[in-house]
């Protein structure tokens, strides 16, 4: 067994979809009329799909969960960050933790917490 995809609820599918192509370079792969799968595994789901699926509200940025990207050049990525996305919401700005590894935290479009760090 092994994990094919990651899936993380969108309220803008279209949105997302531009989001993670910015920063990310992720490409669509399949796209399933509210479920789109793109390059590296990561599959998103129209939150009205999703909540009529679960039968529960969606809750926004709970913090329960995060997607790690790894980027050597982390201070052009920040910079692309604040340059195409200038309203984010920060966990944490750029910051060098005591083992040496660059990482920066914050919430996507939908609340879905991301990391991007130096390769260890």
């Amino acid at each position: 067994m092994r994990l094919r995809n990651v899936l993380i609820v969108t309220k803008d599918i279209d949105a997302a979809k531009e989001y993670y192509n910015d920063l990310f370079g992720l490409n669509v792969l399949l796209d399933n009329d509210g479920n789109m799968i793109l390059t590296e595994g990561l599959v998103l789901q129209d939150e009205k799909i999703w909540k009529q699926f679960l039968g529960k509200e969606i809750i926004h940025e709970n913090n329960s969960s995060e997607l790690y990207f790894e980027e050597n050049d982390i201070e052009a990525f920040v910079e692309k960050l604040e340059k195409l996305y200038p309203d984010t919401k920060y966990v944490n700005k750029l910051m060098s933790h005591s083992w040496g590894q660059k990482v920066v935290r914050f919430y996507d479009l939908d609340g879905n917490l991301i990391e991007v760090g130096t390769p260890m």
